[in-house]
């Protein structure tokens, strides 16, 4: 059998966690492997809701050698949800696998060939049973950062010495997590709920998230949406140690390094357009991702102090929360800033007009801000954002996160006031230009981030 006739029989499936931005990761490395392996057969799953997103409204560019398939979201018919915040993600949970396999058994109908290779959201821990009875390999990625994937696989020894903790936050959720390697500057208080939960209550997703210890050893090697560089050295030998296939490919929502602008007129939006009138480094953009979004109260003290800034603005709002602005805001505002329901983030930050990006320190709004050198003011909302908050204010210097961490008009002003006009601001900037060149180093042919890559590639082609 010829090389290529092999290659042509590997079918690798590509599994979704389709919640926050994680789908939109592990899709963005799935078209970098189809483009780098394109005799190789791919097959996309998730849920109806997210291709639809993805492939109907925001017409996301794939290659041939990708095809999609849906798989159900686990909501019964006529569901009345309960507004608890992690119960679409429980339903979906417990839903698999049976969904997944449903949808691999038909992408195994349509091809003609059975799958090698399984590349999952680590967040899917049923895929290590998955594939062993699959008997193909199995290769999670890590949409987070590596401190955070070390909080996941040290789950057990930080629930056995800080359970005590629960919600006291004026005590124990102060303690450092100096025993774990690379953790030292962590507060117990940055964890998330899934990692350390401080309720009685455990949630099937908390339940879930807490094997990703137990099951990664199983894996043939471990994907971090990362780049070697930015590692403190303790956390990346500890995480070595333990995971010797781990590979670090650089950002995957993120072109590297950043394409220039297309014609501003190309952008429906009309971001771009109103971006070049602006001065250089003048203007806040404000976004809180896909799936969060600060209380009514604090976007009302948002609003009311970026008002009074003066500071040119695009704000990225979801029309659903835009009740709780002020009233009269949008009118008032119209020559100072733009109000769109969705902005082409990348491209908003790749512009040279953009001076301070206010976020939920979300991982790849952060990494996106590190790629075009844009410093941060940081609202950390649920899950690892608080931990990122933390990488992005103490440990790179390339941010700063709110007063007491709620949006109020003073401290907004004076977060907006030290990044835009401040030296400390500057010195944010001269920081995150070095961590920029840092992560273009990582991507050129000869980095780490593109010999990772090509690991990936290999061991996939090997399976």
């Amino acid at each position: 059998m010829s090389v290529t006739q092999s290659l042509k029989e590997k079918h690798v499936a590509v599994l979704a966690f389709p919640f926050g931005s994680h789908d939109l990761t592990i899709l963005g490395l799935a078209c970098k492997l189809a483009r780098a392996a394109p005799n190789v057969q791919f097959s996309f799953f998730t849920i109806p809701k997210s291709n639809h997103s993805k492939f109907s409204t925001f017409k996301f560019d794939v290659p041939n050698n990708i095809r999609t398939y849906d798989v159900e979201d686990g909501v019964p018919v006529n569901h009345v949800f309960s507004g608890i915040p992690v119960e679409r993600l429980d339903l979906f949970l417990k839903a698999t696998p049976g969904n997944f396999q449903k949808g691999l058994d038909a992408a195994v109908m349509e091809t003609g060939r059975k799958v090698n290779c399984l590349v999952t959201d680590m967040f899917l821990t049923f895929a290590a049973d998955m594939a062993e009875d699959m008997k193909a390999t199995w290769i999670p990625l890590c949409v987070s950062i590596p401190h955070n994937l070390s909080a996941h696989v040290y789950t057990d020894l930080i629930r056995r010495l800080f359970n005590h903790v629960g919600g006291d936050k004026n005590g124990g959720q102060h303690q450092t997590l100096e025993l774990i390697p690379g953790l030292s500057p962590m507060h117990v208080k940055d964890l998330s709920d899934e990692i350390l939960p401080r309720h009685s209550n455990e949630t099937f997703f908390s339940y879930t998230l807490s094997k990703i210890g137990c099951v990664l050893p199983r894996s043939t090697a471990i994907v971090m949406n990362f780049c070697q560089e930015l590692y403190p050295t303790p956390l990346f030998d500890d995480l070595k140690s333990m995971f010797p296939a781990l590979l670090n490919v650089g950002f995957l929502t993120q072109e590297l390094p950043p394409s220039p602008l297309p014609p501003s007129d190309s952008d429906t939006t009309g971001c771009l357009s109103w971006l070049d009138k602006q001065s250089s480094k003048s203007v806040v953009y404000i976004s809180f991702g896909t799936a969060a979004a600060p209380p009514g109260e604090e976007l009302k003290a948002l609003a009311e102090a970026i008002e009074e800034s003066d500071i040119p603005f695009i704000w990225s709002l979801n029309n659903d929360h835009k009740h709780n602005l002020p009233n009269g805001f949008p009118q008032r505002t119209n020559k100072q800033g733009k109000l769109v329901p969705w902005a082409p983030q990348a491209m908003v930050l790749g512009h040279a007009s953009t001076g301070v990006f206010v976020t939920h320190c979300g991982a790849n709004s952060v990494f996106e801000s590190i790629a075009n050198g844009v410093p941060m003011i940081c609202r950390p909302m649920f899950g690892d954002h608080w931990m990122i908050g933390r990488v992005v204010e103490e440990i790179w210097g390339v941010g700063v996160k709110v007063e007491g961490l709620v949006f109020t008009k003073s401290g907004v002003l004076e977060s907006l006031k030290l990044v835009l006009g401040h030296e400390q601001g500057r010195q944010m900037r001269e920081r995150i230009k070095a961590l920029r060149e840092l992560v273009l180093k990582a991507v050129a042919p000869s980095g780490s981030a593109s010999q990772d890559f090509k690991t990936l590639v290999e061991t996939i082609l090997n399976s």
